[in-house]
């Protein structure tokens, strides 16, 4: 624990490291153990037994939180033609093509998702190491590169609260599912709906265990064991 500081290490007391809690009273906790000021992210964190290395064992997809995020939602929408009156008119914060994939090229990258349409993906193909280690590259598996009549359903979704999730290179799949000051009744169906989701997404080549673990944790706290039986409807 070298680093951290005493307030983050009264907190860590709090938590029973040995123990599985249920979802209500992991959220509890967590909601107890908060020690800075502003509103926290609530995140999942879900280690696999999956390995990142194998074609087969690859997670990826997108999951709609009930009750959303709890932030704005700044979107990029690289497009041309009749793309860009249709992304205008359904909400994109902003609209171009070979101008604003320029801009992201030279290193502007205040915003929070990213969607395109076919027509320009060519072009947008060179800002994959820029994009992709952010994780804001748009790909068809999470529906960001979607034909121009799809582009309002896909914003649509994005301000109500679309998460995309994926493997990473550890075997473990982050999710954020909420802010700590929300409702913990909504906090739980954006649980629930991340963690259907997760499970729906379970690729063909995972054999047995599926999660071998799963953990909640606010943005700066500790990290909560939590029990996913019970959202998911298993005694």
């Amino acid at each position: 624990m070298a680093g951290r500081g005493k307030r983050y290490l009264d907190c860590l007391k709090l938590v029973d490291r040995m123990e599985i809690y249920p979802p209500e009273e992991a959220l509890d906790l967590a909601k107890k153990v908060a020690f800075v000021r502003f509103d926290e992210t609530l995140e999942l964190h879900l280690r696999t037994a999956l390995d990142p290395r194998r074609s087969d064992q690859q997670v990826r997809g997108i999951t709609l939180l009930p009750h959303g995020r709890g932030k704005k939602i700044r979107i990029v929408c690289l497009t041309q033609g009749e793309g860009i009156k249709i992304a205008q008119d359904a909400g994109a914060d902003y609209v171009g093509g070979d101008e604003l994939i320029q801009k992201i090229e030279g290193g502007w990258l205040e915003f929070d998702a990213t969607i395109a349409t076919p027509d320009i993906m060519g072009k947008v193909a060179r800002l994959g190491k820029i994009l992709g280690r952010r994780g804001l590259m748009p790909n068809p598996k999470t529906e960001t590169v979607v034909p121009p009549p799809d582009l309002p359903r896909v914003i649509s979704d994005l301000r109500k609260g679309r998460v995309e999730f994926r493997l990473d290179r550890t075997g473990i799949i982050h999710l954020p599912v909420g802010k700590l000051s929300f409702d913990k009744n909504k906090l739980l169906e954006n649980l629930k709906a991340a963690v259907d989701s997760v499970i729906k997404a379970r690729p063909s080549g995972a054999k047995g265990q599926y999660i071998r673990s799963s953990f909640i944790s606010s943005s700066m706290g500790p990290g909560i064991k939590i029990d996913l039986k019970p959202l998911l409807g298993i005694s």
